[in-house]
């Protein structure tokens, strides 16, 4: 298939430019320092075979990704599954998910669109703002990822976003591929998952026809991710106090890095994706005299309420709301057992936070409104 050329600073990797890849990354030091962290007694000559024998980014997801995915399941999950019972297999869509983890939430759907048989997995929409180190940016695109710039001047910004737009219409209608993109920019730090309008703004720059049937074009599916417990929360809930207290605080690289390193490699208990109904026939449905900004607000509504009741619940999302809220409500959801386990791994995370005039009553709000986020969404949802 010939791509066109303008895509080809965001695309994911062709085969054919992929010998030349793998020997810039096999030549890299940070690169095989990383390889030797996640095939720990592997040799790196075996390891670098074994990436050259690979002819596709299916073949290199399959050979490194699927294996290496599996393997942090067994490891840091007590369960990772997907139902995707409303979805017909050898269809291609575009997943909109709730966005908890920067690597796994991906990685994850990789695996399980695989495990269940569809034709392919996805590519992955991945900011520019992760990318700083050019090895990485190789690798995340031999993992079919494809790149949205971010924090570009309002014009180039526009350019940007029209580019990113053709290349998801082309990669569904063209390549048939899948896609997975976050509802919003970044993580909801606070769990309370809500699409960005800007999101869907970006997806009808493309395609043809009324703005509802430029997204029907996309074939969305809103899908729900819900981990039992997210390895980075204290990190999160030490971001929230760093932005309270030090003014024009920001996030920088290595605050990005140590954030994929222990979103990877920390323990997330069970772990649930349920897909939504595509919701080609609801866009369909809506009334063709819509103004532009209640179309977009409509459809993002539609996004979150199907996200919000997909959700999964565990035992800790309804003891975080009792203990947030003071009350007793929800006991019926949980054991003493659950309490006292959660309220130990509570605290076992807030010992884990070192930052200045540590205020530990407002982390601990914090870190309890990440888990009851969920809970109060999904019963506002029913």
């Amino acid at each position: 298939m010939k791509i066109p050329e303008k895509f080809d600073s965001i695309r994911p990797f062709e085969p054919e430019e992929l010998p030349q890849v793998f020997d810039r990354l096999i030549s890299n030091p940070q690169f095989r320092q990383a390889v030797s962290y996640v095939f720990p007694g592997v040799p790196f000559e075996a390891l670098a075979a074994k990436m050259r024998a690979c002819k596709s980014c299916n073949d290199f997801q399959l050979q490194f990704c699927y294996g290496f995915i599996g393997q942090l399941q067994q490891k840091e999950c007590t369960s990772c599954d997907l139902d995707a019972s409303v979805l017909d297999r050898t269809r291609n869509y575009t997943f909109v998910s709730n966005h908890r983890d920067i690597v796994l939430d991906s990685a994850f759907l990789d695996k399980l669109l695989v495990d269940a048989k569809f034709t392919t997995t996805c590519e992955i929409a991945i900011g520019d703002n992760l990318l700083s180190l050019p090895w990485v940016k190789d690798l995340v695109r031999i993992n079919k990822s494809f790149i949205v710039r971010r924090g570009l001047p309002m014009r180039e910004m526009l350019v940007a976003s029209k580019l990113l737009s053709e290349y998801m219409h082309f990669a569904i209608a063209e390549k048939k591929e899948n896609i997975w993109i976050a509802q919003r920019v970044g993580r909801a730090k606070d769990s309370n998952d809500v699409t960005q309008e800007g999101v869907l703004k970006m997806m009808t720059m493309a395609g043809e026809g009324s703005l509802a049937e430029r997204l029907v074009q996309l074939h969305i599916v809103p899908l729900a991710i819900s981990y039992e417990y997210d390895p980075c929360d204290y990190l999160k809930a030490a971001e929230f106090q760093l932005k309270r207290d030090v003014k024009g605080w920001k996030k920088g690289p290595a605050d990005d890095i140590e954030s994929m390193r222990t979103g990877i490699f920390g323990y997330k208990g069970a772990v649930h994706y349920q897909c939504a109904p595509c919701i080609d026939g609801y866009l369909l449905s809506l009334p063709a005299d819509l103004s532009k900004a209640d179309f977009y607000k409509e459809v993002a509504a539609h996004i979150d309420h199907e996200i919000h009741r997909n959700y999964r619940l565990y035992a800790c999302n309804y003891v975080a709301l009792d203990l947030l809220e003071g009350t007793e409500s929800y006991v019926g959801h949980y054991s003493e057992a659950d309490r006292s386990r959660f309220e130990r791994y509570l605290q076992e995370q807030l010992d884990k936070i070192d930052v200045p005039n540590k205020d530990e009553a407002f982390l601990r709000e914090r870190l309890l409104t990440m888990y009851a986020n969920p809970a109060r969404n999904y019963m506002s949802a029913q």
